[in-house]
């Protein structure tokens, strides 16, 4: 019944509030990086080389949806125009190469660090449902060198690839039980292990490389994004009962037992990474010419 459920989300909202609120400040200052190119659209996912280049995916057809840019916001190198529909998420694999995602064709791209392409996943399976959203949404990679692809618009699921493309296998359906997910939005991979932001389900999943299920930390809010780092994995998440455009947390999590072991305030964490140095950037959210970046103090 409507007003059930009203009352378990009003309860569930309270209890993550108090939940980030009993856990400590990260001591990470946030610092505004502006790209310096007028017009620029929603950065949908930003991520950083051993460099400090900082790598941006945004959504103004106009311009070129990958931008290289420095610590500055200056322009270093860009491409892509053309080759999206809705690009979604960016991430650097171990040997630099670039690889983005698109939520709406819902291909994946490889990149050299300078941007020419060296390859592309046409994912397909995409069931008609009536919206631009109807692809993938986030990639991650195994230590063996496969490719872990969660498809979260229009599918329930996450696939795996080899290194060059070719699929290995897929699970998850949609539904809220183990192994099933509502709109799985971002994807990581550490010490073996497969954490799956479970969005609408309000959870993180986890599975081992083969897909098995191994358990679920509930109760984290609109669970948007997901990185590992340092012994720790790092969440942008957000009230269930708010719209998706509200402000909301990175927190990182103790990689054993889920705690909350930190938490700072995000302008919605639409896709965080930690990074060495203690570094955690996000994309901005709703069209801002910036995105955030948190430095440790």
């Amino acid at each position: 019944m409507l007003w059930l459920a009203l009352f378990v989300m009003q309860d569930e909202t309270a209890l993550l509030a108090a939940r980030v609120a009993a856990s400590p400040r990260l001591t990470l200052e946030r610092t505004e990086v502006r790209v310096a190119v007028p017009g620029l659209g929603f950065p949908s996912a930003v991520t950083m080389d051993a460099q400090g280049q900082i790598y941006v995916l945004q959504r103004e057809e106009k311009l070129a949806p990958v931008m290289v840019v420095d610590a500055a916001g200056q322009v270093l190198r860009s491409w892509g125009q053309g080759l999206y529909k809705i690009p979604h998420s960016i991430r650097l694999d171990p040997q630099g190469n670039v690889w983005t995602v698109d939520s709406s064709n819902s291909q994946v791209h490889k990149f050299t660090s300078q941007g020419e392409k060296l390859m592309t996943i046409d994912v397909g399976g995409q069931p008609n449902n009536g919206s631009a959203f109807n692809g993938t949404t986030d990639i991650a990679f195994a230590p063996n060198g496969q490719l872990y692809i969660s498809d979260g618009y229009g599918n329930a699921r996450v696939l795996v690839y080899t290194p060059d493309g070719k699929k290995v296998r897929e699970w998850g359906k949609a539904g809220t039980g183990p192994g099933e997910f509502n709109q799985p939005h971002g994807i990581a991979i550490d010490n073996g292990v497969v954490y799956v932001a479970d969005r609408k389900n309000g959870r993180l999943q986890r599975f081992n490389l083969a897909g098995k299920f191994l358990g679920e930390w509930a109760g984290l809010g609109m669970v948007t994004s997901v990185s590992a780092h340092g012994g720790a994995i790092w969440i942008g998440t957000q009230q269930r009962s708010e719209p998706t455009s509200a402000d909301g947390w990175i927190l990182k999590l103790d990689r054993r037992t889920g705690k909350i072991l930190g938490h700072t305030e995000s302008a919605h964490g639409h896709h965080c990474v930690n990074l060495s140095g203690g570094q955690v950037l996000s994309g901005a959210r709703p069209d801002h010419v910036y995105r955030w970046l948190y430095r440790r103090k």
